[in-house]
Formats: structure tokens, C-alpha cells, sequence
């Protein structure tokens, strides 16, 4: 593994001498052990703690099949789906494992006893299948996390609804989270050359998933002149939410828990900002009931912003906690544009509000690969920045994950995996000193107002998987 780094550090590596390096029998990752999965019966969801179940093993490396390919991955992020697959909700993902092993002998592959999460990644291709025309070793690349067979009709207008789409790492083994990745080649686009290995890993499952519900057809199709309510505005999509709202001429309304992050978001441009802890706003009570009078004052906080108006777009993702204020506030027409539950996947609203006002509900989840590429474009050109706040060495990613699950960040978390030290990466040193101003914002932000650390301490585990589990393909 030393000889790859040193090999893709260096200057000038040629495709074939990358290809010829020897790869070592196992690597480093992330992972959860499918006989933990009842590790957290009995306990509340706030009371699961990541940092039990998530091991630092020593996987076997896997070979590449026909369309696929291995990177050696320089920097990884932490997003939510990480934090459902370490506490075991709302299914084990080992359920997804098994039943993509019975898929095809190159799927079985994925179905071991153990599983390597992760769903982004910054990195460096060291070999390609059978069949991979567009990417070769030594390419710089990142990894949009969607992986489809296409082999049915319904998912050639958009992949997305291919009956056999999957998010790698969350549905699929060897996620991002580690030093090997084993990725389809068609989840492969270039690494935008200003940004360094850990800024370039952050953006891609959360930017694409907000391109998707904004941007695109397939989700709110947001035009000039809209409002645009956005929960949870300093997170890992609210901030890409902000972003895309701004470029394309909208009017972000961003909620947030603190004056801190109220501030943030003015930094970046969104100027209307409700701070739903300061005003004491609670939209659902312990006894699992809507609060009315809540929505209605939440309303008439969002119209004292927007002069009387209501939003014509929620971005709505925390779920049970919000989405019944959601369908509330959207303006007559306007559309509610869902792609998680992060507080409850059992949303409670008043459907008089959807059907009397011609509301839509619309669902969306992550991005087909033309939205993921266009996305990703956007960060490519300096357009939309990187909203990493903090970043950790792969030995302390449980700790990252903790501090997903509980909020505990604005921005993305970043993982360094093969990458020394911060800062490596950068190829086009012009283009990063014209957004410099804007690529470390969320870090400036991190460093004045860091989240409290916790009294527990981390419970990272290594453990020789390599020795137990079965090699992939058998």
C-alpha cells in the first residue's frame, strides 16, 4: 500500500506502471460486522452510538469485474446513510448485501460478513475491468455513489428508477470509507483539478442529491424569482441547497439551530434566516402529535422575511419532525421536494392543505449520473465550493460518524484515507486562489465555533477481517 501511495503522490506516474504495481492481499476500511447487528435491541435511537459498532479492518482487496474499477482512495466524507448503517436503522444493510449477492457470482462478491460503508471518495483509478474504455490508471477521479445494471427498460430515461439501482456503499460493499474502493465505471468523474483530495470527497453524494431536488426536472425544476425553504441549511445538503438556490436566481429561506450558523449562512449570500431554537419553534410534541399553532407561526415568521410571500419550494429532508409544517407553509402550487427522514420516516400532515392549495409532494433520492456529472461540473469550475468543515483521519472515522449522528457539524465531515495530510491534490493552483475566499469558510466557521466534545470516548476497533471472512468471489 506504502508503494501505491508513493506511486500516486509522485509526478508523472504512467497509466501502465500504475497498472503493473502489485496490489496488497487486504486494506484498511470502515466497516460493521454483520454478527453485531443486534448489538443496539432494546435501546432508544438517540442512545446508539456508532463508535460500538464501527471496526478499523483489514479487508481483502477484491478484483475488479467487467465495468468496474479500484481506486485508491485518497479522501472519503461521512453523510447520514453511514450513521443509519452503523446503528443498524432502519434495516441492517446486510439485508441489502445478501440479496444483491444472489444477484450474479461478480454480486456475491458483496455479500460477506461484514461490510464497508462509505458513499463518497476522492481518488486515483489502479486498475479497470473488462470493457472500461473511458477511465484508465492514474486518472483523478471522484465517485458519485448511484450503481445501476440497466438491464431493465425503466431505467433508461432515468437511471433512478432502474428496478436494480443501489447506493454504493450503503447497498453495495466497498464503500469510500477506506483505502481501496471498488466502484462501477460509470460512477467515475473527473476530480475538479483546485480542490485538494479531502475538499474534492465531500461534495458528491449530498450536492448531487440537492442538484437532483432542486435543479432538475426530476425534482422541483426551480426557476428565477422562486423561494426556496430550506431545513437544515448548514448541513451537508442544506448548505449545497443554498448554493444552487443562489446560482440560479431563487430565494433561500434557511432554517438553522443557532445564531452561529445563522451567520454562516449569511456569509454564504442567504441573507433570510430563522433560527428555530432562538424562537423557540417545535413543530411535533413528545406524545407523537402535529402542532398546528406552530405551523401557522411559522408561516407568518417565513412571510415577515419573504414580505408576505410563501415558499414555492421546501427542501425538506429531516422528516417526521418537519414535514407537516412543510406541507403547511408551501405556497398554493408550490412543491414539497423530499429525499430523507433523518427525525422519522412516518410523516404526519394535513392533506386538506396538499389537495385544496394544489400542493406536490415530490420524492427524490440522491442522482441519476447526468445529474451527478452536471453537479459536479458546477464544483469543477469554481461555481459551487466544498462545504467541508473538519476533517479526520480514517483511525478516527467513528468519531466522525458520532458526530453526523448528532449534529455536531456544519458542512460536510471529511475523511482522510490514503491522503498523508491536508492540502495534497491540487493540480490547478490559478483557479483555487480566485475562490480561495470561498473554500474555507465552513472551516473558519468549524475553528471559531467547534462542537462541544463528548465525555464518552471513541470505541474504533481493529480486528484481522482479513483472516476471518471469506475472500471475495468465493
Amino acid at each position: 500500500m506504502q508503494n501505491i501511495l508513493e506511486a500516486v503522490l509522485s509526478d508523472g506516474i504512467r497509466a501502465e506502471d500504475l497498472a503493473n504495481l502489485p496490489l496488497p492481499a487486504s486494506y484498511r476500511a470502515l466497516t460493521i460486522h454483520k454478527d453485531e447487528i443486534g448489538m443496539f435491541d432494546g435501546m432508544a435511537t438517540r442512545d446508539k452510538d456508532p463508535r460500538a459498532s464501527l471496526h478499523l479492518d483489514e479487508v481483502p482487496v477484491p478484483e475488479p469485474d467487467a465495468g468496474e474499477a479500484l481506486i485508491a482512495v485518497m479522501a472519503s466524507s461521512v453523510n447520514y446513510n453511514t450513521v443509519w448503517s452503523s446503528i443498524f436503522e432502519p434495516v441492517p444493510t446486510f439485508m441489502f448485501l445478501e440479496r444483491y449477492g444472489r444477484r450474479s457470482p461478480a454480486a456475491r462478491r458483496h455479500d460477506q460478513p461484514y461490510h464497508v460503508l462509505g458513499s463518497d471518495l476522492s481518488g486515483v483509478v489502479l486498475r479497470v475491468g473488462a470493457g472500461v474504455q473511458r477511465w484508465k490508471p492514474g486518472d483523478t477521479v471522484v465517485a458519485h455513489c448511484l450503481s445501476v445494471e440497466l438491464e431493465s427498460p425503466e431505467g433508461h430515461d432515468d437511471t433512478m428508477l432502474d428496478p436494480e439501482q443501489r447506493i454504493w456503499g450503503y447497498e453495495t460493499n466497498f464503500g469510500g470509507l477506506a483505502e481501496l474502493a471498488l466502484v462501477k465505471a460509470n460512477q467515475l468523474m473527473p476530480k475538479p483539478a483546485h480542490l485538494t483530495w479531502e475538499e474534492s470527497a465531500s461534495p458528491g453524494l449530498v450536492h448531487s442529491t440537492a442538484y437532483r431536488q432542486l435543479v432538475s426536472r426530476n425534482g422541483a425544476n426551480m426557476k428565477q424569482g422562486d423561494i426556496v425553504l430550506i431545513w437544515g441549511a448548514c448541513g451537508g445538503l442544506g448548505s449545497y441547497a443554498i448554493q444552487l438556490a443562489l446560482n440560479g436566481g431563487a430565494i433561500p429561506v434557511c432554517v438553522v439551530s443557532s445564531p452561529e450558523k445563522a451567520a454562516l449562512c449569511r456569509a454564504m449570500g442567504a441573507e433570510l434566516t430563522i433560527d428555530r431554537v432562538a424562537e423557540g419553534f417545535s413543530f411535533w410534541t413528545e406524545g407523537g402529535e402535529a402542532d398546528k399553532k406552530e405551523w401557522r407561526r411559522f408561516k407568518g415568521r417565513i412571510r415577515e422575511l419573504t414580505g408576505g410571500e410563501d415558499p414555492d419550494i421546501v427542501f425538506e429532508h429531516p422528516g417526521r419532525e418537519t414535514f407537516g409544517a412543510s406541507v403547511f407553509v408551501a405556497s398554493r402550487g408550490g412543491t414539497i421536494v423530499t429525499c430523507a427522514s433523518t427525525s422519522g420516516y412516518e410523516h404526519h400532515f394535513d392533506n386538506r392543505y396538499l389537495w385544496m392549495h394544489l400542493k406536490k409532494i415530490i420524492g427524490t433520492h440522491f442522482a441519476n449520473y447526468r445529474e451527478a456529472w452536471l453537479a459536479n461540473r458546477l464544483v469543477t469550475r469554481g461555481l459551487v465550493h466544498p462545504t467541508l468543515s473538519v476533517t479526520y483521519p480514517l483511525d478516527q472515522a467513528a468519531e466522525a460518524v458520532r458526530n453526523v449522528q448528532q449534529n455536531l457539524h456544519v458542512g460536510k465531515i471529511g475523511v482522510r484515507c490514503l491522503a498523508p495530510a491536508d492540502g495534497l491534490g491540487v493540480s490547478d493552483p490559478l483557479l483555487r486562489a480566485e475562490v480561495a475566499d470561498n473554500l474555507d469558510l465552513f472551516q473558519r466557521w468549524n475553528a471559531i465555533s467547534p462542537p462541544e466534545p463528548e465525555l464518552r470516548p471513541a470505541a474504533l476497533v481493529d480486528s484481522p477481517m482479513a483472516a476471518q471472512a471469506p475472500q471475495p468471489g468465493t
